[in-house]
């Protein structure tokens, strides 16, 4: 007996370090840039302790890194189970998102945590004023950032951010005030690119088209630049061009919404349905419900001949948007293929009276900065 508690006297103690020595293994693997080691390290600690939540974000920090993501955010809310308002775990969860190209639901978690902060941690309101600004929610991206640019009124990526939101909003005076912070150090992809966004709002598309290719020159990887640019493109004619620049703008971000939209509904036009239907479904991800999208789907099932597909996406588009001219156009066509003279003649009506009301309206030019 004497010698068998000696024994365990040694033992437990030898056991009981085990986890810790996975553990410092698993970081120093972490540490020195080594995943697979780090991860196998981290696994085999969380077999001892599974309810350890630092050590599974650590886990799902290592399985982001390698590019795992649906991995790391297993491990994230996992970790954000086991230990409830860990703002830290929760981040790295919106990031996993975010890099995942979930950005609806990056944003859900990061107004949970804008909360949780009171809007004191400056990352957190940053990329959220990203999602909002990707998700088209250009007033809110105003709201949370106003402050901000008091604050931090020398951050170049505030400025960049609010001024985009308020170009993209129709506040060209409040955009150009930021464009100019922007401008003052030096020529710049951002600034080029904030430019030929405003030059777009005010159908300046000569100007916007000159602004957004000298953009892509100086920085072809900026977010949305190629979006942007493909846009100015169809403007003014060049559909081929656009397409290109789509496509480049996809092959950086999968899911930019204008990038999926405006290129399907160049494919649509030359009747490659089967691709637009895709790029469409794609751009109903990331912003639900968006009628440009349901109005493009209505219209390829008319060119399809689902007509019955075709009625119901049209009826739902102008019940929710009675002045969407182009979507009363397609549903007359429908109408008249069902036979509903009477309904068509109403809606062809409608864009009688819509195009005069159109017409009658003037828009006044403005002028952006050179």
């Amino acid at each position: 007996m004497p010698r068998l508690a000696a024994f365990l006297g040694v033992l437990l103690p030898l056991l009981a370090q085990q986890p810790d020595a996975i553990l410092k293994q698993a970081i120093a693997a972490h540490q020195a840039g080594d995943l697979d080691a780090a991860i196998k390290s981290y696994r085999e600690f969380l077999k001892l302790k599974p309810n350890a939540a630092e050590v599974r974000s650590n886990l799902g920090a290592a399985l982001a890194r390698k590019g795992d993501l649906q991995a790391a955010i297993v491990e994230y809310e996992t970790a954000l189970h086991d230990a409830p308002g860990n703002t830290g775990v929760a981040f790295n969860l919106a990031v996993a998102y975010y890099k995942m190209g979930e950005i609806r639901r990056a944003a859900s978690e990061l107004n949970a945590l804008q909360a949780a902060t009171g809007g004191s941690n400056q990352q957190v309101t940053m990329l959220l004023a990203d999602c909002l600004l990707q998700l088209g929610e250009n007033p809110r991206v105003i709201e949370l950032l106003r402050p901000q640019a008091d604050v931090h009124a020398d951050d170049l990526a505030v400025a960049y951010l609010l001024g985009t939101a308020l170009i993209r909003d129709g506040q060209y005076s409040a955009g150009q005030q930021l464009l100019d912070k922007i401008l003052k150090h030096g020529d710049s992809a951002e600034a080029r690119l904030l430019m030929g966004t405003a030059k777009l709002g005010i159908a300046d598309f000569a100007g916007a088209l000159d602004d957004l290719a000298k953009a892509v020159a100086l920085n072809p990887k900026l977010p949305t630049v190629n979006s942007y640019y493909g846009q100015a493109l169809m403007a003014t004619g060049d559909t081929s061009g656009a397409s290109k620049a789509f496509r480049a703008e996809l092959a950086l971000n999968p899911n930019d919404f204008d990038s999926n939209l405006n290129l399907a509904s160049i494919l649509r036009q030359d009747q490659q349905y089967d691709e637009a239907s895709t790029l469409l479904a794609r751009a109903l991800r990331t912003r639900p419900g968006e009628l440009r999208a349901r109005y493009q789907i209505g219209t390829i099932a008319l060119s399809t001949g689902k007509i019955d597909r075709a009625r119901t996406e049209l009826e739902a588009v102008v019940k929710e948007a009675p002045k969407f001219t182009e979507a009363h156009v397609s549903l007359a066509t429908v109408y008249y293929r069902l036979k509903r003279k009477e309904d068509g003649d109403r809606e062809r009506a409608l864009v009688l009276q819509l195009n005069e009301e159109a017409q009658a309206k003037q828009p006044k030019g403005q002028e952006i900065g050179k």
